[in-house]
């Protein structure tokens, strides 16, 4: 593993609060959603009473069947009733049997990053483990790279050029947009604002998505996202300047009232919702005052923001905002064992299981 110490430390420990949102909290005592007239008008409902289908027993099904087969070939095993986080009312499991041979449709899983990847990603040296995995089992993964600090609707163009110059054959679409964080709102402008790519790509995940904004964002100003500018190894620049405000609440939720999703494509939401001691320590602050709002939160989201409209609940990961997708700890063990606490996740593991879940759904619906 790559070690931190001496000056690198101190300087990678004080600008990793600028990896996610947690350096956006703010300081002020100010009510994290303030009041304003600007927002849509909204309820919260259960999910069966609000268009969403609940599919988490079968996503068990298959998430446990993976992470049993496949002890000792990924790192960071869990057991499955620890990896995942069980809301009332989940749904049974389906006792049907669960495929873990080789892909069928072979999907092609476009990854879209959060907020700040270029600026974190030399330093960050990730092994490239989950693409190595999925390739045994005949699916592919990508990277789709899009401005680091900018809005969706500049990222959203991005996304629609990187998936109109993809090569991916005849047939079907076997192209699924993954986004993480403020990758899900950069793809769904993506697929809203630019029709042409909608026969080209099956399905729309959200992993740990900022569907809903993050109140985080709220009371932030862009130019402390632009502090990861200066993080060891940076490649990154400011972009259009629009990252933090195309996260905030009132934002997010009124470019939903306002842009209906494409039925033609699918959609699945994938939520982060941690016991309290899986949150990172460094993470702990920006969970507790998301805490004021809901209690239930990655640290970075609410677990209610996470959740596309319309699209298929798969299920809620017992990880936080970090653990999901970025692997501090295994690249940076000193990092990890000082600030990065709860940074180990079976993230191998997790993306086969959703890929052959939604391979699966997608089948079931003649797509």
């Amino acid at each position: 593993m790559k070690q931190v110490t001496g000056g690198d430390l101190k300087g990678a420990a004080a600008t990793l609060v600028a990896m996610g949102l947690v350096a956006l909290a703010g300081c002020t005592g100010s009510p994290l959603v303030p009041f304003s007239t600007d927002s849509p008008a909204m309820v919260l409902a259960p999910v069966a009473q609000a268009g969403v289908p609940d599919k988490r027993g079968r996503f068990r099904e298959i998430y446990c069947a993976v992470l049993q087969a496949r002890v000792g070939e990924v790192p960071d095993h869990r057991p499955c009733d620890e990896a995942l986080t069980r809301l009332d009312g989940e749904p049974a499991a389906s006792g049907q049997p669960v495929t873990l041979g080789a892909s069928n449709r072979r999907l092609v899983a476009a990854v879209i990053p959060g907020i700040g990847w270029d600026c974190i990603a030399k330093w960050l040296h990730a092994p490239g483990t989950t693409d190595q995995h999925l390739r045994k089992y005949g699916y592919e993964l990508r990277a789709i790279r899009v401005d680091a600090l900018s809005g969706t609707s500049k990222n959203a163009r991005q996304i629609r050029d990187a998936v109109m110059a993809m090569d991916l054959g005849s047939g079907a679409p076997r192209l699924v947009l993954i986004g993480y964080s403020k990758g899900t709102p950069d793809a769904l402008e993506a697929i809203v604002t630019y029709p042409e790519i909608r026969p080209r790509v099956a399905a729309v995940i959200s992993i740990a998505g900022a569907v809903g904004g993050s109140a985080l964002a709220n009371q932030a100003e862009q130019y402390q996202a632009d502090l990861m500018r200066h993080f060891p190894g940076s490649a990154c620049d400011s972009g259009d300047g629009g990252g933090v405000a195309s996260l905030r609440t009132d934002v997010r939720r009124t470019w939903l009232a306002r842009n209906p999703l494409p039925r033609e494509v699918p959609t699945y939401s994938v939520v982060t919702l941690p016991q309290p001691e899986r949150i990172s320590s460094i993470l702990r602050k920006s969970a507790d005052k998301l805490s004021m709002i809901d209690g239930r939160n990655d640290s970075q989201v609410i677990f209610y923001d996470q959740v596309i409209p319309g699209s298929s609940l798969v299920g809620y990961l017992n990880a936080d905002h970090w653990a999901i997708a970025v692997p501090i700890a295994r690249t940076h063990d000193t990092i990890g064992s000082l600030f990065v606490t709860q940074n180990a996740y079976p993230r191998e593991a997790l993306m086969e299981a959703v890929l052959r879940f939604v391979e699966e759904d997608l089948a079931a619906r003649g797509r």
